[in-house]
This record gives structure tokens, sequence and C-alpha cells, in this order.
């Protein structure tokens, strides 16, 4: 499929886990700004440090530290692209305009105090990055990554503080991304509540009418 979709919602709406789901089922090209920006902390790349020092304070990287890592991704994508957690403002929004054409926007609306349990309770494996739930999506062994044995441990920006001042930001500069993609016509709301299935069901139903 050729479609390229932006993924929005606010932090904890699930993006990470139905984006792959989705590149999985239709092969879209995953870009994940997160999966990005964390590899170069864990390699403490120039990059990674100052991204840190931002992501632990629950603050937006600068687009001056992303855009580039965004533009290489790209290159060496074929066919359509699924974006998750890009772009998180007007600005990033605009940058990317100039270098893909966006068919879809796709906002999961979520409840903000079930999104500051959810990610609270969130686990992340250090070697793979794969995201579980201790309510919703637990491992089969605690503490233990199901696909590769890696440890698994909550992220420094999954606290609750944390998690507040993520809500504050996005709602200060990426919530206002939502006209800028209606303005456009290709903004579809998605109910992002409920169980993993019956929202992936939503977006899948969201992107074939597009």
């Amino acid at each position: 499929m050729d479609l390229n979709i932006v993924l929005l919602g606010p932090p904890g709406s699930g993006k990470g886990t139905q984006t792959e789901r989705l590149a999985a089922e239709f092969g879209f090209t995953k870009i994940s700004t997160g999966d990005l920006l964390r590899e170069a902390v864990r390699n403490g790349t120039d990059l990674g440090t100052k991204a840190k020092g931002y992501m632990d304070a629950g603050k937006l990287v600068p687009d001056a530290l992303v855009i580039g890592l965004i533009k290489e991704k790209l290159k060496g994508s074929k066919g359509g692209v699924i974006l998750d957690g890009f772009p998180r403002s007007l600005e990033q929004a605009k940058a990317l305009d100039e270098v893909l054409k966006v068919g879809l926007a796709v906002d999961l609306k979520v409840d903000q105090e079930a999104l500051i349990k959810r990610l609270t309770e969130r686990r992340s494996c250090r070697k793979c990055n794969a995201v579980y739930h201790l309510e919703f999506n637990p491992p089969r062994k605690e503490g233990v990554c199901d696909k590769c044995g890696g440890e698994l441990y909550q992220r420094s920006d999954d606290t609750e503080k944390v998690v507040r001042e993520r809500f504050a930001t996005y709602t200060e500069r990426t919530a206002p991304l939502t006209e800028f993609y209606r303005r456009k016509g290709v903004l579809r709301s998605v109910d992002g509540m409920g169980s993993i299935d019956d929202v992936y069901k939503r977006i899948v139903a969201a992107i074939k009418a597009a």
C-alpha cells in the first residue's frame, strides 16, 4: 500500500503498538522517532546525549535533533510509510510536507486519566524495544521480554510526574496538528479506548476508507 499515514494521539494512546501491527499487515515502512532517539541514547551518541535531557523531563526533543533522522529514514523507504511520534508540532508538520505527501492522519481520541494509568504501568525491553503493559499486555514471565528474553524496565519518561508534563506539552504543541490535517482534508478521528484489537480494527477501517 502506497498510502502515507501519520498516527496522532497523546502519550500512551497506543501509537507504537498499532504502528507495529499496521506495518506487519500492510507492509508500511515504520518510522518511529521515539525508537530512533532511544537508540541514539543507548549508543551514547552526541544526538542521544542531547535528546536524553529533553526526554527525561517529558519535553519534546527540538526539531533540529529529529528532522535529519527522519529524512535519512525516508530515503531508504519503499511503498507507504507510517509515522509514529512525528510530526509533534506544526513546524515539524510543515517540514514533513516538503519531503512526504501525507494521505491520512489518524487521531486517536483517549481519556487522559486512563492513559496516565496505562503509561505508568508500561514496561519496555532494553534489547528490542518491545512494549508491554502490566495489566493489558503483560509478559509471560515477569520482567522478561517474550520476544528476545531481554530485561523489561520502566522508562524514565513513564513516571506519573513526567507523564503529566508530557500531556501538558502535547496539548500545547501537538494537539493543534489535528486542525492542520483537518484543513487538508485527511484527518480521521478514531476512538482509542478499549482493547488493542478493537482500536486496531477502527484504524484499519479508517485506512480502507481513505
